[in-house]
């Protein structure tokens, strides 16, 4: 497992193929060792949002919006 801050209150998660990015403390999108795109369906701060499209740039077409749950479990399943 690996952090990298990724900017200012950005951070990424690595483990096994699986990509998260948080967003403060929170959870808000992955890339799935699948090569799958999620993102929450939860709505957060207008930063969190501008984050998540920030990471997500490029690939909108492509991206699953989830339950919060989903985003949790992932982390959960690291640990």
């Amino acid at each position: 497992m690996k952090l990298k801050k990724i900017g200012s209150n950005q951070t990424e998660l690595f483990n096994n193929g699986l990509v998260i990015l948080f967003s403060y403390e929170t959870p808000v999108a992955a890339l799935l060792p699948s090569g799958r795109y999620i993102k929450t369906g939860t709505k957060y701060s207008t930063t969190t949002t501008r984050h998540v499209n920030s990471w997500l740039q490029g690939v909108f077409s492509d991206v699953e919006t989830v339950a919060q749950g989903v985003l949790d479990g992932l982390v959960q399943e690291v640990n």
